[in-house]
């Protein structure tokens, strides 16, 4: 990153082999759709070379560019004017899995990730990338810390903060549903 800030922009193309993955699962995981992800990505490195002179190089460069993302995300919630949860979100819930009893388990795990990744929609965007970037990404609290410019206690009750949102989301939405039958 330190040449391209000091005028090397082919090194970009680097940078983004290097890091388009990783941002991608990260942008899909707080998008849920591939399309939009890819454009973010895009745009995610549109601005890293716009702003690369705010590149100080004294931190980490995987920090900075998902401060990068976590903004380009953020632009992304406020255009799309994300709905807030409402009560027949959770209705849908009711009666998804079918009787066949050969095919149930596989039936649950699919519903439990399908309603995890349901019930992170319908929290807050900051909610949401606290819990995709701590325990779907695995990035540690203190780099989340620097990305959010908190202390890794703050991080530590904000992610718990989070977790107890999500879970009073998957509660509802699964108290109707019987894993016996």
């Amino acid at each position: 990153m330190t040449k391209v800030k000091e005028g090397d922009i082919d090194r970009l193309g680097l940078l983004y082999e290097r890091y388009h993955k990783v941002l991608f699962t990260f942008l899909y995981r707080m998008h849920c759709d591939a399309g939009v992800s890819e454009d973010l990505v895009q745009d995610v490195f549109i601005r890293i070379l716009r702003y690369r002179n705010g590149f100080r190089g004294g931190g980490s460069f995987k920090v900075w560019m998902f401060h990068v993302a976590r903004n380009v995300s953020n632009d992304q919630f406020k255009k799309d004017n994300r709905r807030k949860f409402v009560t027949s979100d959770i209705e849908k819930w009711n009666n998804k899995i079918t009787d066949d009893t050969e095919h149930k388990s596989t039936e649950i795990k699919e519903y439990n990730d399908r309603m995890l990744y349901d019930a992170l929609e319908m929290i807050e965007p900051e909610k949401k990338q606290l819990i995709v970037l701590s325990k779907l990404e695995g990035m540690k609290y203190n780099a989340i810390g620097e990305l959010y410019g908190i202390s890794e206690g703050n991080v530590k009750v904000r992610v718990f903060r989070a977790l107890g949102d999500l879970k009073k989301v998957i509660s509802m939405m699964s108290r109707d549903f019987d894993y016996t039958t």
